[in-house]
């Protein structure tokens, strides 16, 4: 049987999704968790990598497994097994050749940023800190410009592998709550780094450094040294990973 997790997980004291040799990865806990249930070790392939420190609520995983209980009952054994900033949130059979990262159409990741002088100690790590006024309906303004199909090559880390930088951001939004302001996209799929580039050229239209013609032009140049800094990690959720409809028939 083929089988799809959907996991959450603060990704605060994790080297990202991927095994590392030398570092605590998620994968290499949520696998010692599936031996711990199964019997033996299955190879797992997860809907991205996930940098260190970045956090999940709708992360996609898929593995076979025979033998074992049946699916609906996995969230629970798993999550016994599983230490308490890593949870199994659901699981479900898939058809046979599914595949967590290459049957994907789209994702869902989130900023949060704290505009304030002081940190929220309750939160801690799950937030990025901006001092100063931060003008929510600019950011939106210059999120604006970047929605689209468009070549985000301006948006994609320096030491990016070569390739197709094409990409389609359905929606970019930037939302403000008190003092919390969180950048939401869902895109058909993000380049190395994009999120965390994309918001920082946000904050940086929300300071008045830039504005939405700059954006844009930013975006045409396909320079990477235009656009505004890589924000840390520790702001980013995964929220969601998109498939085909067909899948779940």
């Amino acid at each position: 049987m083929n089988v799809l997790l959907t996991l959450a997980f603060k990704g605060t004291n994790y080297h990202g999704f991927q095994v590392q040799d030398n570092a605590l990865s998620v994968c290499e806990v949520v696998q010692d968790a599936l031996q711990a249930v199964l019997g033996k070790r299955p190879e797992v392939k997860g809907s991205s990598r996930t940098d260190a420190g970045v956090h999940a609520r709708g992360f996609a995983l898929s593995f076979r497994m025979q033998g074992a209980p049946p699916p609906e009952k996995l969230p629970l054994a798993l999550n016994a097994h599983l230490p308490p900033d890593i949870r199994v949130r659901e699981a479900r059979s898939v058809p046979e050749d599914f595949h967590a990262r290459y049957d994907a159409i789209g994702k869902e990741y989130t900023y949060t940023l704290l505009n304030s002088m002081v940190d929220d100690p309750l939160l801690l790590g799950l937030y990025y800190r901006i001092n100063g006024a931060l003008d929510e309906e600019a950011m939106q303004s210059a999120a604006d410009a970047l929605a689209g199909t468009h070549d985000f090559s301006a948006f994609c880390a320096a030491g990016a592998k070569p390739g197709d930088r094409t990409r389609t951001l359905n929606s970019l939004k930037a939302e403000r709550r008190g003092d919390w302001v969180r950048i939401r996209a869902q895109a058909d799929g993000f380049l190395y780094h994009m999120m965390r580039i994309l918001a920082g050229t946000l904050v940086l239209a929300g300071q008045g450094k830039l504005d939405a013609g700059q954006v844009a032009a930013i975006l045409a140049s396909r320079q990477r040294g235009k656009a505004g800094p890589t924000l840390p990690a520790k702001g980013l959720c995964l929220e969601r990973v998109f498939y085909p409809d067909s899948v779940f028939l």
